[in-house]
């Protein structure tokens, strides 16, 4: 059984792909210009350093980690044409190098920590704008109000909005960058801060100048989404679309710096630098396409944050949480529990922070984390499976450098308010981590036993009629990848536990492989018509309905008569009814005989708490309204604890006495 995605089609160059992909990529890069001049400038006073030194930063930090790093080299780095932390970490954890796993999940941590801010910052700072005509006005009640319908509106999807979101954002492209051509043509001289001796000028002579690199970072913290939905809209689309959202986004910034330097000498004090090019008369329409903007750059950071926790579940990164597919559209998910956390989480930041100005503190220090796991990955990729050495250290010195700079800048924000994206980061790697290491303590504790050996004991037990019979079909899931070997646990369970007759056998193992839509099994006959093992591969990017899946097997497998869907009953046979299934579901615990240190208990207690707070193993595989049973079955995950214990004498003494009247008596 192959998926048609598997067969990996590059998505052609078109107008309609260049469209969608404004819809879909670009609404947190394209609201930047919203906060990005007013949190450089702050409450500075306007100087012409100023000025043309953070216009000049922007310029080059689009070009130089927006265009050359994700536009140019990450979109290379495709996995069969799709992108993202986890496409990469994929596609180089072929090389069995175990510290790559690292980068993915802080990248991803980092990620969903961002994706609780930028909702928040890129609404607030649209809606700001109409606190210019109207100073009284409840911002963050509106605010808070539009969060909550959009994150209510997630459960029923996105299809016919999403056909709008393209369009809209082309029009806030337009606008931007007219308002900001607008003023660029009768100040053309501030086009010179393209040189970038402006930039080095700010950060060097400028007092203090050196920490602006944490606001001027704000200009592309969007950059990432560039990557991640690589799969959705295609590499020439993506560049195609990056080079007039660019162009829209220097000429306002541009714009911003031209205006700016008429003020000279003056501070914002609560003007906003982008809402300054859009002349009286048309501020409220400005104002609602902001607004609208900034909606489309959230929903599309809350689509991708399902995506990404969706395929960390895949690659057994995150705990199992229900996931639902509320419309046709493709690759559109729904995760009910990231939904209400991140409403939540947003909520707070704008009730905790109020204003945009205060979140600019919490914003952008997790995803320059992000991007520094990114290039990590990027840099092993191209050491490893390009074999550019050269290349590779350039990249290496060139993004490590600048993005350590960007890191570095960015601390000072911590006690402003970075402390909150670095804390929801945090508590998402440490949850991460524990899965991580309780699943490798479990691999590797986990005992195989020679298949083969146990195979005449399987065909004994199946004549034995003085045992009852479990299920026609007994279904278990292995953690074994081979016909050769299965899991220990199993063979406990089916001879030793409780005797499990069935008439078949079933061992079902599900690889997560490398390739992004893969979907396919093969089967492996142990027993003619009586027991099976079957390995499922499939992608992190596939449906893992592992029931649906089964199911099509079976009836795959019937039609080549290498099975009989029937039921075995003679009472329901005649009726042509269908046979019993019984899936077992074997929960491997520490066994408490085992002598574990102090790390590897609290691993293992916060994994039982994770597990205990998250879908079961049943809901996961879909088998939730099967006839199911779940077993616990031990495991060592350390040496046996060694006891002592000595037989008192007196009892002894007493039982030879004993012993001895009852001979004599």
């Amino acid at each position: 059984m192959v998926n048609p995605k598997e067969q990996f089609h590059k998505i052609p160059l078109t107008a309609a792909g260049v469209l969608v992909s404004f819809g879909i990529i670009y609404g947190d890069i394209g609201t930047s210009p919203l906060y990005v001049y007013k949190a450089i400038i702050g409450t500075r006073q306007i100087s012409e350093e100023l000025v043309l030194g953070g216009v000049s930063c922007v310029f080059w930090t689009l070009t130089l980690i927006t265009s050359f790093k994700y536009i140019y080299l990450a979109l290379n780095a495709d996995n069969k044409g799709e992108g993202g932390i986890f496409a990469l970490y994929a596609l180089v954890r072929k090389y069995k190098v175990t510290w790559v796993v690292f980068p993915a999940i802080i990248g991803c941590a980092s990620l969903i920590a961002d994706g609780f801010i930028t909702p928040a910052i890129s609404i607030t700072s649209a809606v700001e704008g109409v606190s210019l005509d109207y100073p009284n006005f409840p911002i963050v009640p509106v605010v808070i109000g539009i969060l909550i319908l959009l994150f209510i509106y997630q459960q029923f999807g996105t299809n016919i909005v999403g056909k709008t979101f393209g369009p809209i954002m082309m029009l806030w492209f337009i606008m931007i960058g007219g308002l900001g051509l607008s003023y660029v043509l009768p100040h053309p001289e501030v086009l010179k801060a393209i040189n970038p001796i402006y930039a080095w000028d700010l950060l060097t002579d400028y007092p203090d100048g050196f920490w602006l690199l944490g606001e001027v970072f704000l200009c592309t913290t969007g950059a990432e989404a560039l990557y991640s939905d690589l799969g959705h809209c295609g590499k020439g689309n993506i560049r195609v679309g990056w080079g007039f959202v660019k162009i829209a986004l220097l000429l306002n910034y541009f714009g911003q710096a031209a205006w700016l330097l008429s003020q000279k000498g003056t501070v914002l004090n609560g003007k906003i630098p982008f809402y300054a090019l859009v002349p009286e008369q048309f501020l409220i329409i400005g104002i609602i396409i902001a607004t609208s903007a900034a909606i489309i750059a959230s929903q599309a950071l809350i689509s991708g944050t399902f995506t990404l926790v969706n395929e960390a579940m895949k690659l057994k990164l995150w705990p199992s949480t229900k996931v639902r597919y509320p419309s046709q559209l493709k690759g559109q998910i729904y995760i009910p529990a990231i939904n209400w956390v991140l409403m939540v989480g947003t909520i707070a930041v704008v009730w905790i922070f109020q204003s945009s100005s205060a979140m600019e503190g919490a914003y952008g220090l997790a995803i320059i984390l992000n991007m520094l796991m990114t290039t990590t990955l990027l840099v092993f990729y191209f050491n490893t499976a390009k074999h550019s050495r050269i290349r590779t250290a350039g990249i290496a010195l060139l993004f490590f450098t600048l993005e350590t700079l960007f890191l570095i800048a960015n601390f000072h924000k911590f006690e402003q308010g970075g402390w909150f994206t670095y804390s929801i980061a945090l508590l998402f790697f440490v949850m991460m981590y524990v899965l991580l290491k309780a699943r490798h303590l479990r691999d590797r504790h986990t005992e195989f036993v020679d298949l083969k050996h146990y195979v005449p004991l399987i065909e004994e037990l199946q004549a034995d009629n003085s045992i009852p019979k479990e299920a026609t079909n007994l279904v278990y899931m292995a953690v074994a990848n081979s016909k050769r070997y299965i899991d220990s646990n199993i063979i406990y369970s089916i001879f030793k536990k409780r005797p499990k007759r069935a008439d078949v056998y079933w061992f079902i193992h599900v690889d997560t492989v490398d390739s992004p839509y893969t979907s396919k099994y093969s089967v492996d006959t142990i027993i003619p018509k009586k027991c099976f093992f079957i390995r499922i591969k499939l992608g992190f990017k596939a449906n893992h309905r592992v029931n649906l899946l089964f199911n099509k097997i079976l009836r795959d497998m019937a039609e080549t008569s290498e099975i009989d869907l029937t039921s075995h009953y003679d009472s329901l046979r005649k009726h042509s009814l269908p046979a019993d299934f019984k899936f077992v579901i074997l929960h491997s615990l520490a066994s408490v005989d085992s002598e574990i240190s102090s790390f590897d208990n609290m691993i293992i207690q916060g994994y039982r708490f994770i597990k205990k707070h998250s879908l079961s193993t049943e809901e996961m595989y879909g088998l939730e309204l099967a006839n199911v049973e779940v077993e616990n079955v031990p495991i060592m995950v350390g040496p046996i604890a060694k006891v002592r214990i000595k037989r008192e004498k007196e009892d002894a003494e007493r039982e030879k006495e004993l012993r001895y009247h009852s001979q004599t008596n």
